[in-house]
């Protein structure tokens, strides 16, 4: 029997799938790019602003991480590897340039009166629960720097596929890969082990880097050439779309205009910074732009690399992209921050 707190939980969440479910087969009939994640998404802000204010299932998003993260991990072989060593320079050379589109968003919000920790932790590109935790350390004011993060990942997730999809010609799906039960009856649990590791040691993102390392390690060193079962990855989307958007309501979209004004233009201006960026080092590299774009996006790794799936643009080089500048912005965001108090 479940106590009074736990049913009134589950009362607050049992809806939220269904919700998601009808919201992502809506988008699919219509066509619209990662519409798993992005039907499922509108569907529960819809439902929020609305007044019914349905909540996250407990474990939804990391178990949607898990899954969509495995998938993009076995996207990885050696030859792919060989890719990307070989091009290492032109991955940290975009890496640095996305990292350092923050410096916009920093210069708005200064301008408008906005303290400094409060400006810096809201503009850093990605890593949004670790920045909201040095933004407390700072003394910044947390929920604007939550609510920065919040609307930046929710135009990413919106503008980007969409605007990848409707402007790179149509491109026929790949056959789709082998499925080893055997492999992925080891593959799926250890990811997931590795996760929980990394959550109790506090490293970022756990349950999205854990099973991509894992799987991603395994299909190069055993050349597996192998994925999930048709279905699985759209379910990991459905969960995650229904997970993002238990994060806006009416209170949310109300609460300081000024400040979400400012940061919805900075996010334009980040991706437009980032587009033109990738270009150019494209060009200079000779690699494909339109993979540089997307990896060079501020933030969303997961759907980032979900687009680069579904273009069939090169998922390793967009995933190497995201977690190395997730990474930079782990170690460089706070003595960054200290360097600038002191001077």
């Amino acid at each position: 029997m479940l106590d009074s707190s736990a049913l009134a939980q589950w009362r607050r969440y049992w809806a939220t799938p269904l919700i998601g479910l009808i919201g992502g087969y809506l988008a699919s009939l219509t066509g619209w790019p990662l519409p798993w994640i992005i039907g499922s998404l509108l569907a529960v802000i819809a439902a929020r602003c609305s007044g019914w204010l349905v909540t996250e299932v407990p474990g939804g998003r990391q178990t949607g991480q898990w899954l969509v993260a495995s998938a993009i991990g076995l996207h990885f072989t050696s030859e792919v590897m060989g890719e990307l060593l070989g091009h290492f320079g032109v991955i940290l050379a975009g890496a640095l340039a996305t990292l350092l589109l923050s410096l916009i968003g920093i210069a708005l919000l200064r301008r408008a009166g906005v303290d400094r920790a409060t400006a810096f932790f809201a503009s850093m590109p990605g890593g949004a629960s670790e920045m909201v935790n040095l933004a407390q350390r700072h003394d910044a004011q947390v929920a604007r720097v939550a609510a920065a993060h919040s609307l930046r990942l929710l135009l990413v997730v919106l503008l980007v596929p969409a605007i990848f999809t409707w402007s790179l010609p149509p491109v026929e799906p790949p056959p789709a890969a082998a499925v080893n039960g055997y492999w992925l009856a080891v593959l799926l649990p250890a990811g997931a082990l590795l996760a929980l590791l990394w959550g109790k040691l506090k490293q970022p993102n756990p349950w999205m880097l854990g099973p991509l390392t894992v799987c991603a390690a395994a299909s190069v060193s055993f050349d597996l050439h192998i994925g999930l079962p048709n279905g699985l990855g759209q379910v990991g989307q459905w969960l995650i779309g229904c997970a993002l958007g238990c994060h806006f309501d009416r209170a949310f979209f109300r609460s300081a205009p000024g400040f979400l004004a400012r940061i919805l233009l900075f996010s334009l201006l980040a991706m437009l910074s980032a587009a033109l960026l990738a270009k150019g080092l494209g060009w200079l590299a000779s690699e494909d732009q339109s993979s540089l774009m997307l990896g060079m996006m501020p933030g969303g790794i997961t759907e980032l690399c979900l687009t680069a799936e579904a273009l069939q643009l090169s998922v390793a080089l967009v995933t190497a992209l995201q977690v190395l500048r997730l990474f930079l912005v782990m170690f460089l965001a706070e003595p960054l921050f200290r360097l600038w108090q002191r001077s």
